[in-house]
């Protein structure tokens, strides 16, 4: 490294004109003024001091700090003086600075480390940054660029660059932004295009991140080349080197790593207004312990409540509260509407959870990032237990206090779409923990609120919200069978913690979330930057999960990425890259894929984590192919103890063939490490998919083999293969063992994941859109399709829900490989059977190569109602589908707000109606006539309420096809009227579509509606 150096370039350059160019703010008073667009010119000085570099141009003047071996900071002040408003706020203290080199070059300086290389070109001032063996990582286009309020930096765009970050995008985020304009700034848009919690911060696919050390807005255009503006007249931005994942973990190394949270963090919480909730009417804040009563009454997971979350609403009797929440299993959390200056005596008063408000904390920037890092410390103070805050606008460095939410949204299945690519996106920013409320805090319904919690419960952090809808929304308050679909999704995440806590803490190393784009862990992949991509996300390297983001029992367009990829409740594998279409999700089923080779660490049978004790069993769901392994961590869940060491971890080792026949071992090594509560001994529990039963399991020893469902669970140890489970399981429990032991459970001549001829399995499967009525008996079709080999014997049972009949189906004797076999089955659903959606589960056993098999397949069924036998008006018949653009579809009123008889008296061009739709723009109503109904009759038009806005257009679909469409209706139209034939169609949908890109007074009504049957 140089000593203290300084060269002055030849004064030539003043001559050359960059007088001019450099004149302005602390410049001759006489120089005219600054001109658009300034580019910084040649260089005029050069100063080296240690990992500092000053480079002089004109009056401009820029510096470059290297941080590390590959992380460095640029910054230029136009007027010479450099600035940091920023302070110490974000960027947080670094280790020892690196050891650089320079050397000059004709043309350029070369600033090094043994990494990198930052090249400064002279003639004009131009940035470029290689790696130690010359490929470049970038370069600038032209010279950083400034006007009197913003100054942009522009690099070229290579021909396959990928970028990604800027914080939550909603919306996008989880693939590519080429092509396209980010902005970063605080806009309290929490929908669809917003960007809440953004960050100035980007990376890219050649290998590189930027940050830009400000607080003010950004704007990234990611064309040709690509353009990063800031709102300020100062340039200041960190470079890392790497891919996304060591990118990730250098600008987390930066600004700070994700906090951990506590593990009742991980649990939903809820959140809602008890005092002064004019949604509600008058309650008090104690009455939140009755809902906290319900989540047990119910055998639902809840891990913390917010008893204040609503404008104006404060709170009584906190200790009381917080106590009777602690002895639910639950936590205290506080909405920070006036501030926290209260909270030392609030987390004194048992509070743990900080929910921040926008009100108080101005545009967000600087003031959300105070108030983030205070409320955190707040709790911290006053308690031994962690920080834990959420915030709906933030900045960067807010992963290390909290976690952010998208804001206030409406459930919708729009909403549920456009959140999936939001939260995977906003990982590729280093934010750790991002969420949106189930369903909203307005709208939604049944269906959607369960189709939402699903996806959810893979995220690291979500909770429910109430006060502000028709009706509270606790995941227990839907009825059947949506209560019963809830419950088990919010104990699958509970059965899940010690996976995700253990990405949680892997997260506090690496800056890395759980909740992954696909482009991060496979960015070799064309497809995982695309649109193919964007509905979909990992959730820790091994589950992928694709939301069901439409009112439709099939999900399409599942991208799996390259590798073997395990349906989660069938046990049929897929080989990607693939593209699944047709995939069957009644509404209990969320489309979920495990990678093969994944050992996941699980807590089994557990409505909380405060159920587990010293006794309690660790599990592991185990899908084996090739060699794999998995660190499990583990601490108190509470305190910050393991901040100090007191944490432990344990590792899984599977090896088993890379396909087919083989041993399977799976080597579970001591824990290391201590912490309160440690267990010292703890039976172990195995899943193993292997699709083919071993000859034996030992450990220490041959385990004892078991005959039954009913033997494995009454046995102390032992193993069971049970072929029904999802396409072959074999089943472990051992006693108590020590856990500062290693040990090896080996299953003998089985087979890796998929049987010891994989291309030897059946699938089950099912035609969409089958029918049946109550207590009625029906036929359902199944299809039975042979895999390599053909199939013999194949004996179908179909599993149904309680009080239904399904009559035997008969042995299959042969299918040959390839083809597939239709089997008709006939099924009583139960005489109460209500209208609606049902879930029916096909299991086949059958041979096939030589070995005994199981395949299953879920899907749906459609229980009707009674068709009309005369003359019904459509408000009051059995709605199938019920989307609305705003709010729920009101019957014999007009569309109103949040709740289901807030509309007003249906009113066309003066005249009023008893009967009729109320909906908003764009709605869906389906109606089951059965072949019954000859004609539909209405009004239509846009309700006088609206006093002549909107523009919609009506429409009658009949079975499939269109046999009405409206002109254009706007809110000073004549009524249009309707006259449809039905011809005997079964099903009719009413749709009212918006025709202009506004739905702002899109109220269509469709009055006295009527259906004319015999």
């Amino acid at each position: 490294m140089q000593s203290l150096t300084r060269i002055r370039v030849a004064a030539v350059v003043a001559v050359l004109g960059l007088f001019s160019v450099f004149a302005g703010p602390g410049g001759a008073a006489a120089a005219p003024a600054e001109p658009p667009g300034t580019t910084v010119g040649d260089i005029t000085d050069f100063e080296a001091s240690g990992a500092v570099y000053r480079i002089g141009a004109g009056s401009a003047a820029a510096r470059v700090t290297f941080v590390s071996d590959e992380t460095f900071r640029i910054e230029l002040a136009p007027d010479g003086r450099f600035t940091d408003p920023t302070g110490d706020d974000i960027v947080l203290p670094q280790g020892p600075a690196p050891v650089t080199h320079w050397k000059e070059r004709p043309d350029r300086y070369e600033l090094s480390t043994p990494r990198i290389t930052l090249r400064a070109y002279k003639s004009p001032l131009r940035f470029a940054l290689h790696r130690a063996d010359g490929s470049r990582v970038w370069s600038e286009t032209t010279g950083l660029t400034w006007t009197a309020d913003s100054t942009t930096q522009s690099l070229a765009r290579g021909a396959d660059e990928q970028f990604y970050g800027a914080g939550m995008q909603n919306g996008r985020g989880n693939t590519s932004h080429r092509g396209k304009k980010v902005e970063v700034s605080v806009d309290y848009n929490w929908n669809d295009g917003g960007h809440p919690n953004s960050v100035p911060f980007y990376l890219s696919s050649g290998g590189y991140g930027v940050f830009r050390n400000t607080y003010a807005p950004n704007t990234y255009t990611f064309g040709e080349p690509v353009t990063a503006a800031a709102r300020e007249k100062r340039f200041d931005a960190y470079y890392f080197t790497g891919d996304a994942k060591d990118v990730i973990g250098q600008y987390t190394e930066l600004t700070g790593k994700p906090f951990l949270p506590p593990i009742y963090g991980m649990e939903i919480g809820d959140a809602d207004c008890y005092l002064h909730n004019a949604n509600r009417g008058e309650r008090h804040t104690l009455d939140a312990l009755k809902v906290a009563d319900g989540y047990l009454e119910h055998d639902m997971p809840n891990g913390w409540m917010l008893v204040n979350d609503g404008y104006g609403c404060g709170y009584e009797n906190l200790a009381e509260t917080a106590k009777g929440l602690q002895d639910r299993g639950m936590q205290l959390g506080l909405w920070t509407e006036d501030g926290i200056e209260k909270i030392a005596d609030q987390v004194k008063a048992g509070q743990r959870v900080a929910k921040l408000d926008v009100a108080w904390v101005g545009g967000g920037y600087k003031f959300a990032l105070d108030g983030c890092k205070d409320a955190y410390q707040g709790i911290e103070d006053n308690s031994d237990a962690r920080g834990f805050t959420w915030a709906p606008e933030s900045w960067a460095g807010a992963q290390r206090c909290g976690v952010q939410w998208s804001g206030d949204q409406s459930g919708s299945w729009e909403y549920i779409r456009w959140q999936i690519p939001t939260y995977a996106g906003a990982t590729m920013s280093g934010l750790a923990y991002t969420t949106g409320d189930v369903d909203g805090i307005f709208g939604g319904s049944a269906k959607t609120y369960t189709r939402d919690l699903q996806w959810k419960m893979f995220l690291g952090t979500t909770m429910t919200m109430d006060g502000w809808a028709a009706s509270d929304k606790q995941p227990f308050r839907y009825g059947e069978p949506y209560t019963s679909v809830n419950r088990d999704y919010l104990k699958l995440k509970e059965s899940l913690l010690p996976y995700q806590y253990s990405y949680a803490h892997q997260a506090t190393k690496t800056g890395v979330g759980m909740v992954r784009p696909l482009v991060l862990e496979y960015p070799d992949d064309p497809q995982a930057a695309t649109d193919a991509a964007k509905y979909e996300f990992l959730s820790g390297e091994h589950f992928l999960v694709a939301p069901v983001y439409k009112d439709a029992t099939e999900r399409d367009g599942i991208y799996l990425p390259k590798g073997t990829w395990i349906d989660y409740w069938t046990g049929r594998t897929y080989q990607g890259p693939a593209t699944v279409d047709d995939y069957s999700a009644p509404l209990d089923t969320l489309p979920l894929f495990v990678k093969a080779g994944a050992a996941v660490p699980m807590w089994p049978g557990i409505r909380s984590y405060r159920d587990r004790t010293a006794e309690s069993p660790l599990a592991w769901d185990v899908y084996p192919q090739g060699r794999s392994s998995f660190t499990l961590y583990e601490d108190d869940g509470v305190t910050r103890q393991h901040r100090e060491g007191a944490y432990a971890t344990q590792r899984a080792d599977v090896e088993a063939p890379a396909r087919g026949a083989g041993d399977v071992t799976v080597r579970i090594g001591a824990s290391r490490g201590e912490f309160t509560g440690k267990q010292t001994e703890r039976p172990y529990e195995f899943t193993v998919h292997t699709g083919s039963r071993p000859s034996a399991v030992t450990l220490q020893g041959k385990l004892p083999s078991l005959g039954s469902e009913a033997a494995f669970e009454a046995a102390s140890e032992g193993w069971w293969y049970d072929r029904d489970d999802r396409g072959g399981v074999v089943k472990v429990k051992t006693r108590p063992l020590t856990t500062d032991r290693p040990f090896t459970v080996t299953l003998e001549d089985t087979s890796a994941v998929g049987g010891r001829n994989p291309a030897a399995a059946a699938t089950v499967s099912a035609p969409a859109g089958q029918e049946l009525g109550a207590g009625t008996a029906g036929s359902v079709a199944v299809d039975i399709t042979a895999g390599a080999a053909d199939v013999t014997d194949a004996d179908l049972t179909l599993r149904t829900p309680e009080g239904w009949q399904a009559a035997p189906a008969g042995t299959v004797g042969r299918i040959r490989a390839g083809t597939t076999k239709r089997v008709e089955v006939t099924v009583t659903p139960a005489q109460g059977a209500k209208a609606g959606e049902a879930t029916l589960e096909a299991l086949v056993r059958y041979r096939s190569d030589g070995e005994s098999r199981t395949s299953t397949g879920r899907f749906a069924t459609a229980v009707m109602p009674p068709p009309p036998t005369a003359d019904a008006w459509a408000s009051d018949l059995v709605w199938l589908r019920s989307v609305n653009g705003y709010g729920p579809a009101e019957r014999d009123r007009s569309n109103g707000e949040s709740g289901a008889t807030d509309g007003h008296t249906l009113t066309l061009a003066g005249k009023t109606y008893a009967k009729g739709i109320g909906v908003h723009a764009d709605s869906d109503i389906e109606v089951y006539t059965g072949g019954r109904c000859t004609a539909f009759t209405a009004d239509a038009g846009i309700d006088d309420e609206i006093n002549g806005y909107g523009e919609v257009a009506f429409s009658v679909e009949a079975d499939g096809k269109v046999l009405w469409t409206s002109p254009k209706v706007t809110g000073a139209s004549a009524t249009v009227p309707v006259d449809v034939p039905l011809a005997g169609a079964r099903h009719v949908r009413l749709k009212v579509t918006d025709t202009n890109g506004s739905k702002t007074g899109d109220h269509g009504d469709w009055a006295a509606a009527k259906f004319h049957c015999a």
